[in-house]
């Protein structure tokens, strides 16, 4: 279990008592106000380095510490303590957390918990959040907190309503004029919790299922599977994958072709998301309408954005992170915003008081507005789908600019419209 204790800038004695007041410091009221000034304030969490998802992990964990420095340089929080981040390498892995968060709890006395990154390492601690009366920022988990039931849980992803994914992707896929669906997810819980809303979705607008597969979470080779699909003839195709299959259906695509009846495809693709994915994959990518968290069009900036991956760019070329960050790294600073804004407003860091607040108020954040269900889930999903276009082979600042993944959804960050049917769109 390696920690790494991010700690701020020291502050000397001597400093401190000029800003004080030599007379108060010299008091044994001062020498305590003192003293509760310098102790920082300390937010632990693990977060995966190594394994499946260090990827996404290195880049949270950074925005994360952005925000951290940002805090510190402004001279910290309740009336100057610092903010101190005390992590832990979960290694990706669900059974390493329990006993990380317990040390976090009872041996490092942390002030504040932020989740791991990911569904799977963050469900094994939701219980003991809950029985501890913890409050616990959430990082880019899905529904973690449907059956716990914890009301001290706060969620920074975009997601919102479970269904919303599907939701948004058919709504698109309808007004293009599709009548019947395709659906491919790969044969693990993620994907098939986007699976099962999918069908909810369909089966209540009457949309005919064509093709319904689940396909092992080990499969490399596509083409026997996309031939299948191609030859069901549906309109709308949605995908549920994870990095690796996602690049595979890509590729079978791009060999076998999908018909030219087909209105939209994608929707729950993961990996289209991450810098080197997308670079890797290039033009392929032309014509995938996709979910996504943030992309650099106008309608995505909120104060504070530019100046955020202002930053975040260039520490991530030192760091050799995902240079782009978009999918997750704004998120992690917008959790430090949403705790920053909980503690000047009640003053403390009494739990309790912290969760009413947060639950209760708007939250403005890097990402834009932030406002929270009972469940801990976003009020209204903001989750994007985007239609890539114009992407050419092996070049990653392409990604910067606008009008490569063009915003179909949702209306009010709206960029532009469908270009359909996929074939057309995709060449």
């Amino acid at each position: 279990m390696s920690k790494k204790v991010s700690k701020p800038g020291s502050i000397s004695r001597r400093r401190l008592l000029a800003t004080a007041g030599v007379t108060l410091a010299a008091s044994p009221f001062g020498a305590k106000l003192v003293q509760a000034q310098q102790t920082p304030i300390r937010i632990g969490m693990s977060m995966p380095q190594t394994g499946g998802l260090a990827g996404g992990g290195k880049a949270s964990l950074l925005g994360i510490e952005i925000w951290r420095d940002d805090v510190n340089a402004r001279g910290g929080l309740l009336g100057g303590r610092k903010i101190e981040l005390v992590v832990y390498d979960d290694k990706s892995s669900a059974s390493e957390t329990p006993a990380i968060y317990s040390k976090l709890i009872d041996v490092d006395k942390v002030d504040l918990l932020f989740a791991p990154y990911a569904t799977v390492p963050t469900a094994p601690i939701m219980p003991m959040v809950k029985q501890r009366g913890l409050l616990l920022m959430g990082n880019f988990s899905f529904q973690v907190n449907s059956k716990v039931g914890h009301d001290m849980w706060f969620n920074n992803a975009p997601w919102g309503p479970a269904d919303s994914w599907a939701t948004s992707f058919l709504d698109i896929g309808q007004r293009a004029g599709g009548k019947s669906m395709a659906l491919l997810a790969a044969d693990q819980e993620f994907a098939q919790n986007l699976a099962k809303t999918a069908r909810e979705v369909a089966a209540k607008r009457n949309l005919p299922m064509v093709f319904d597969q689940a396909y092992p979470p080990n499969t490399v080779e596509f083409s026997s599977i996309i031939r299948a699909l191609k030859a069901s003839k549906p309109d709308i195709v949605y995908i549920a994958s994870y990095p690796p299959d996602s690049a595979g259906i890509l590729r079978a695509v791009n060999e076998i072709g999908i018909g030219d009846n087909v209105k939209v495809f994608g929707g729950g693709m993961v990996g289209l998301q991450f810098g080197a994915v997308m670079e890797n994959m290039g033009s392929l990518l032309n014509g995938v309408v996709n979910y996504n968290t943030w992309l650099p069009e106008k309608s995505m900036y909120f104060e504070g954005t530019r100046e955020f991956f202002d930053k975040y760019t260039k520490r991530a070329v030192e760091a050799k992170i995902d240079p782009l960050g978009y999918y997750l790294a704004p998120f992690g600073y917008a959790s430090g915003q949403l705790i920053e804004q909980a503690i000047n407003a009640v003053g403390s860091l009494e739990q309790k008081a912290l969760a009413k607040y947060l639950r209760e108020n708007t939250h403005k954040t890097i990402v834009g507005p932030i406002a929270f269900s009972p469940d801990g889930e976003r009020k209204e999903t903001a989750v994007l789908q985007a239609q890539f276009r114009g992407v050419v082979d092996k070049n990653m600042e392409q990604f910067r600019s606008s009008g490569k993944q063009v915003i179909l959804f949702p209306e009010n960050l709206k960029s532009g419209e469908l270009v359909t049917p996929f074939e057309a769109a995709r060449k």
